[in-house]
């Protein structure tokens, strides 16, 4: 990702026509909040990028599994962002005056907890990626009419969610407990902590979110975009759910709901755009018809595909979520979601000490031809769609001594491809129509090595875009929307189409199908992972009832090698 910043930072020094902008340029600002950092864009009305600024903030692991961020750091890194971006900008000879509007695109189900009175953060925010809430999650589908639900909010329950993260946090913290019995806590997702407190918190009180993040929450009626009390009755089996204070749900682009910056330099400017990363992504590849789709390769993987203005509840694995909702009715879109895409780059680099550069991972894994029989299950998070796994731990098969460390760099960026062809197969059955051609953006689209594994795998098409900040970009059109820097869909048409690249399927189809059915015999053999160990040690009683289903699963394997035979 750095990369890119560098990139974009580099074309903007040597832009001298930026350096003598007219002072009837119009832009937008974009603030992109994600797992691992946060940055603050500038864009132009062609969609370039003219002033970035990124911060890395803080990741804590308390206890393996668990995953949390610093609600306040995070504040102060979007405000550093800001504030840095703007110096970039007004230095090249822009005025902050010609910034119409600013977008905000988020980490989605990323769970804040605070009092309302104060707006004081409670407890750490619960990341996505943090799988603490396995047993909880497992309780909550063991309940009478947990089959019912992913109908009305288009999510099954999982440790993913924001509503199994709230709920541990009500059941396991007792200052949580204590601002709920007094009747002031206060509940969002990222995008709804942000415009809480960039609006200057409680004096003001801006206290929303969009749909495309409260359909991530498994409180929302994704048809209506209202809560549900079907769905707040489910859940309300211990606390009182209701006795929370939940956002107001608004549209993703308004000229008024989202409020304004309250302090720093762009103190008094609109925010009138909201998405979560995902839709902003889909916004940003200009994924606005029916049957377009794209791919973001970040922290987690997430491809989401556009089903049209009526959501389809899928039945292989995936998510149904809203894509945007900018003026009438919402566009809905089927997601499949990879936990684990850039962060495992990132774990061999850290954790294994493999290189200081992702993409020195590409380069160490062009050192061998293939992947040497390796195959690299990177379930630090449990799988996501189309397994949902929860009990399953990373693991690798097939290490010989002809292993070298390129095998397992190779094994890592397939493990995301894998997953892809999965999500992908799931979608063609669900939308009983076939792809034919993906759009790609995130950090690891970077390496070509990746994408061309990924042509050859599902057998279409990539299109990789020049400029690859599509996420805070779909961000930015949501603000301009509103205020009227594009009007329509057609005003975008040409906005990122120079410099496009596109990754053609090589490979035969019968190798791909070897590859394949190792990938998903891997698959089978990692299930029941942590359950098994759990249930050794004692620790919990679903995790003994899991140990039986495990080892039921385990008689999948036979199934997948008598295939492979």
């Amino acid at each position: 990702m750095s990369s890119i910043i560098e990139r974009i930072s580099n074309l903007v020094a040597g832009n001298q026509f930026a350096k003598m902008a007219p002072t009837d340029e119009v832009f937008v600002g974009s603030i992109d909040q994600g797992t691992t950092s946060s940055r603050f864009l500038i864009f132009d009305k062609a969609g370039e990028p003219v002033a970035v600024h990124q911060e890395e903030f803080s990741q804590i692991y308390p206890n393996p599994g668990w995953h949390e961020h610093d609600p306040e750091e995070i504040i102060k890194s979007v405000e550093t962002c800001i504030e840095g971006a703007l110096k970039i900008f007004e230095k090249d000879g822009h005025s902050k005056d010609s910034i119409k509007a600013i977008g905000i695109t988020d980490q989605r189900e990323t769970t804040v907890v605070w009092d309302k009175t104060t707006g004081e953060a409670l407890y750490n925010a619960i990341v996505w990626t943090d799988t603490r809430t396995a047993a909880l999650a497992r309780e909550l589908k063991a309940r009478p009419g947990s089959d019912k639900l992913q109908d009305i909010c288009g999510l099954p329950i999982t440790t993913y969610p924001s509503v199994t993260k709230l709920l541990w946090l009500l059941r396991n913290q007792e200052k949580v407990r204590k601002v709920y019995e007094a009747g002031n806590l206060a509940f969002g997702t990222i995008d709804t902590w942000l415009i809480y407190k960039l609006n200057g918190g409680p004096d003001k009180n801006v206290f929303v979110s969009d749909p495309t993040n409260a359909s991530r929450t498994m409180f929302m009626d994704i048809r209506t975009l209202k809560y549900n009390d079907q769905l707040l009755d489910f859940f309300s089996y211990e606390y009182d759910i209701r006795k929370v204070a939940l956002p107001e749900i608004v549209r993703s682009s308004d000229t008024k709901a989202f409020g304004q910056i309250a302090s720093g330099s762009l103190k008094g400017f609109p925010i009138t755009g909201c998405l979560g990363d995902q839709s902003a992504a889909l916004v940003g590849q200009k994924g606005f018809e029916p049957g377009s789709a794209k791919n973001t390769y970040g922290t987690g993987c997430f491809l989401l595909y556009n089903v049209g203005e009526k959501p389809v509840i899928s039945t292989h694995g995936l998510l149904a979520t809203v894509a945007y909702q900018f003026d009438g009715k919402p566009v809905y879109a089927l997601e499949g979601s990879i936990a684990v895409a850039g962060s495992g780059v990132k774990f061999l680099m850290h954790n294994l000490g493999f290189s200081h550069a992702s993409h020195k991972i590409t380069e160490l894994a062009e050192t061998v031809p293939d992947n040497g029989g390796l195959v690299f299950v990177t379930a630090f998070s449990g799988l996501f769609a189309p397994y949902w796994i929860d009990d399953a731990h990373g693991t690798m098969f097939g290490i010989t001594h002809h292993t070298e460390r390129g095998h397992i760099a190779r094994a890592t960026l397939e493990a995301v491809c894998f997953q892809t062809k999965a999500i992908l197969d799931a979608m063609e059955k669900d939308s009983g129509h076939k792809l034919t051609e993906l759009k790609v953006d995130g950090g690891m689209s970077n390496s070509a090595l990746c994408m061309q594994t990924q042509a050859d795998l599902v057998s279409i098409p990539i299109v990789r875009p020049k400029m690859r900040e599509t996420t805070a970009l779909g961000a930015a059109i949501a603000a301009g929307f509103a205020v009227g820097v594009w009007k329509d869909f057609d005003e975008l048409k040409e906005v990122n189409t120079r410099g496009q690249t596109v990754f053609e399927p090589k490979m035969e189809a019968k190798e791909s199908a070897r590859m394949l059915k190792r990938w998903e015999r891997a698959v089978a053999m990692c299930r029941g992972w942590l359950a098994e160990e759990e249930a050794e040690e004692g620790k919990t009683e679903e995790a003994a009832e899991l140990k039986g289903e495990a080892d039921k699963q385990m008689a999948e394997v036979e199934k997948v090698d008598s295939k492979l035979a």
